[in-house]
């Protein structure tokens, strides 16, 4: 089987298992989904949601974010994680998007990953899920799971991101992100993961995940 076709495989058995995409940040336009990806970075998205309604009641746009103390969003952030970084970000690029931008968030990769605190991740998920422009978000889940599947040689993120876009048609991407990263959480987690029980690990699983569980099995076996 080639690359390609384990992809195509690969893409069914994710579009069966989750046929719908629900974006995981909790938002209400481009504004507000840029500040819970910024606060998602080494944060989870249950946690993200826990904390954006508290800081979206005292402001849910450029404007009035551009107003608040930084040490105000950092108070309000702080379960987050990386408070006193996100929190400048946050005010500051809120600054920029009502001084640049007239109070929108750009539509565009360029002039989004100058924003403080945006990076090409960051940017592609803006891109994708407030502005529907094919693009494909690589975390560090998705570049485990890309690797876990053969998909990608695990160099690094920017390679699984190139990688991927060869392998899956561009009209797909976009759901395809989500898909994949529904489908770490419930199948293919980072710890704990069991590749002859993971739906897609036991039919494309990489050989070392099962040289790597078998090890760690007989370990266990002989400690008791």
């Amino acid at each position: 089987m080639t690359k390609k076709q384990k992809a195509t495989a690969i893409a069914a058995l994710l579009e069966a298992l989750y046929p719908e995409t629900p974006i995981p940040l909790e938002h209400q336009d481009p504004f507000t989904l840029l500040v819970a990806v910024v606060l998602s970075a080494q944060c989870t998205d249950v946690r993200v949601n826990q904390v954006t309604p508290h800081l979206f009641s005292q402001a849910d746009n450029p404007y009035g974010m551009a107003e608040m103390e930084v040490r105000d969003i950092e108070t309000i952030i702080r379960p987050c994680g990386l408070a006193p970084r996100k929190a400048q970000a946050i005010q500051e690029l809120s600054r920029l998007i009502v001084e640049q931008h007239k109070g929108e968030v750009p539509a565009s990769f360029e002039e989004l990953e100058a924003l403080p605190g945006v990076g090409h991740k960051t940017a592609s998920v803006v891109m994708s899920q407030a502005f529907g422009v094919p693009a494909f978000p690589v975390d560090t889940h998705i570049h485990r799971l890309a690797w876990r599947w053969g998909l990608s040689n695990g160099k690094s993120v920017v390679q699984t991101e190139k990688d991927l876009k060869s392998l899956f048609p561009k009209e797909k991407w976009n759901a395809l992100h989500l898909q994949i990263i529904y489908f770490g959480r419930e199948h293919c987690p980072a710890r704990g993961h069991n590749p002859y029980e993971c739906p897609i690990c036991s039919q494309f699983g990489r050989k070392e995940l099962f040289q790597d569980f078998d090890q760690q099995k007989g370990k266990k076996t002989q400690k008791g």
